[in-house]
């Protein structure tokens, strides 16, 4: 999959780069995605979190997600997700979490676990003292039912998030899967089993409940 340009100029109203939650700080980088989730908000023409629009019309420069974030230790986390996939914007995102790296308690990428599938290469030896954490969306127990919701353009893309996991583990200090319970033939205990035999976190969502 060919990763597209970051640079693109606008000149319209502002949009939603930053937002807080539960005292942390979230940083909408793209719109972009690997996958196409039919339980994703955005294919519901639902492009809000918790009030906050997150609909870009263009990803916004590293200057702008710097200003977006403000003063760093006035937060809990510092944390890339938003609507999108932060690691299709992975080389600004690593810019900025070394901007922010000084002063942040924490940074965490919220991912589908799919850059090391994208960009053709490991790329978690980059994120070493910089990420603190990963969540990572595991979303099923299988790749017959990861396929089924998660609808990747990638073929191959379940198993590419295991091997991400694995990978990963060894450059980032800590790593929970996640997977929604209410989705249809999603079992829940089965993918906390995944999570505790990769020797990682698990953390059970809820259907619908977003941010």
């Amino acid at each position: 999959m060919s990763v597209q340009s970051e640079s693109v100029t606008d000149t319209g109203p502002e949009q939603t780069v930053g937002y807080t939650l539960h005292g942390n700080r979230y940083l909408n980088i793209t719109n972009r995605c690997t996958l196409r989730c039919a339980f994703c908000p955005r294919f519901n023409d639902e492009w809000t979190v918790q009030e906050y629009p997150l609909r870009l019309r263009r990803d916004p420069s590293f200057e702008e997600i710097v200003l977006a974030v403000g003063n760093p230790e006035e937060y809990q986390e510092i944390v890339f997700c938003g609507l999108g996939e932060p690691t299709l914007r992975l080389y600004t995102l690593l810019e900025v979490a070394t901007r922010l790296r000084p002063h942040a308690r924490r940074i965490r990428i919220n991912t589908d676990g799919l850059a090391n599938f994208v960009y053709g290469r490991d790329v978690t030896p980059d994120m070493e003292g910089l990420i603190d954490a990963l969540s990572i969306s595991l979303n099923a127990q299988n790749a017959e039912i990861y396929n089924r919701h998660c609808r990747p353009k990638l073929p191959g893309s379940y198993e590419a998030m295991l091997d991400f996991v694995k990978v990963a583990r060894e450059f980032v200090p800590d790593i929970t899967l996640t997977a929604i319970d209410g989705l249809s033939g999603v079992n829940i205990p089965a993918c906390k089993k995944i999570a505790q035999e990769l020797g990682v976190k698990f953390r059970r969502r809820v259907l619908d409940v977003v941010g």
